[in-house]
C-alpha cells in the first residue's frame, strides 16, 4: 500500500533544480492545462544550460519580450532553415508560424515537432501543447491537448487561485467538460477533491499523454492557506491514480517557483 506525505517543504526546496524536478532537462516537454503554462516553459527555458526550442502546437501570444531569445515566425518552406540556422547562433530558439488572427501566433503540427529538434540539435524542446483562453482551470475537449508523438514529459497545470472561487468561464475553460470530470456543479466552490479529480482523470490532465512521464503542478501557491489547500489536493489526487508518483506546488512568477513537493511514499 502507498501513503501519501509531503516530503519537501518551502524552506527547503533551494539546493533543487526546476529542470531536475519537472523532468525538463531533456526531450520534447509539453505544457497542458490552464494556469501557467507558458510562464512555466519561460521559466524553464531561462534556467536550462544547453541549446532550447520553445514553440506551440496551439495558437499563442506573441513571445514575450522577457524570453531572451531568438525568434523565427515563419512558414513552409523557410521556417525549418531558419530555425536550424537560428540553433546555431543562439541558445534558445522560440519558432512559431504566421497567423491571421490579430495579437497571435500559430503552432506547429506535432508531427513535426521531433525532427525539428533532432535537425537543430535542441537539447530540449518546450512545448504549449494546450489552449485555456487566459483562464485558471480547464479540461480537454476531445481534439485536446495536441501532444506530439515521442513527447518525454507532460507538465499539467492547474492554479491553486481557483481552490474556493466558483466554477464559472470567469476562471475556467470549458466548464461542462470540468463539471463532467470533478462532479463540480457550475457556481460551486471549487474545493480540493475537485482539481484532484480533474488531475487524476483520463478526461482531464492525463489525456492524451501516452507513455510520458507526466508531472502535475498546482501553480500560484501564493500565501499558506492556498497551501494547505494544495497539499490536500495532491495527496487526493496520488490516491486517486498510480500514474504520477508526485505534484509540485509552485508559485511560477517567482524567482524560486518551487513552494513544496508532495510525493508518493511506499510502505515496505
Amino acid at each position: 500500500m502507498a501513503t501519501v506525505m509531503p516530503v519537501d517543504s518551502a524552506g527547503n526546496l533551494a539546493e533543487y533544480d526546476l529542470l531536475e524536478v519537472l523532468h525538463a532537462k531533456e526531450g520534447i516537454i509539453c505544457a497542458v492545462g490552464a494556469g501557467g503554462k507558458k510562464t512555466t516553459l519561460y521559466a524553464l527555458a531561462k534556467r536550462h544550460p544547453g541549446r532550447i526550442g520553445v514553440t506551440s502546437t496551439v495558437l499563442l501570444p506573441p513571445f514575450p519580450r522577457t524570453l531572451v531569445a531568438k525568434r523565427v515566425i515563419a512558414d513552409d518552406p523557410t521556417l525549418l532553415p531558419q530555425v536550424v540556422a537560428a540553433a546555431r547562433s543562439s541558445p534558445i530558439v522560440a519558432f512559431a508560424r504566421h497567423c491571421e488572427k490579430p495579437g497571435r501566433i500559430a503552432g506547429l503540427h506535432p508531427d513535426r515537432l521531433l525532427a525539428i529538434q533532432a535537425m537543430a540539435g535542441f537539447d530540449a524542446l518546450l512545448v504549449k501543447a494546450d489552449g485555456a483562453r487566459m483562464r485558471s482551470i480547464k479540461a480537454p475537449a476531445d481534439y485536446e491537448p495536441v501532444i506530439p508523438e515521442g513527447t518525454r514529459t507532460v507538465l499539467a497545470l492547474i492554479s491553486a487561485a481557483t481552490l474556493g472561487l466558483p466554477l464559472s468561464e470567469q476562471i475556467a475553460h470549458r466548464v461542462e467538460h470540468i463539471s463532467a470530470v470533478t462532479g463540480a456543479r457550475r457556481g460551486q466552490p471549487l474545493r480540493p477533491e475537485h482539481l484532484a479529480r480533474l488531475l487524476a482523470s483520463d478526461r482531464g490532465a492525463l489525456k492524451g499523454v501516452g507513455e510520458a512521464t507526466v508531472i502535475p503542478i498546482l501553480n500560484a501557491v501564493d500565501d499558506e492557506p492556498r497551501r494547505e489547500q494544495a497539499v490536500e489536493t495532491a495527496q487526493r489526487a496520488l490516491e486517486m491514480t498510480g500514474r504520477f508518483d508526485q505534484v509540485v506546488l509552485a508559485a511560477m512568477h517567482q524567482a524560486n517557483p518551487l513552494v513544496q513537493i508532495v510525493r508518493r511514499c511506499v510502505s515496505r
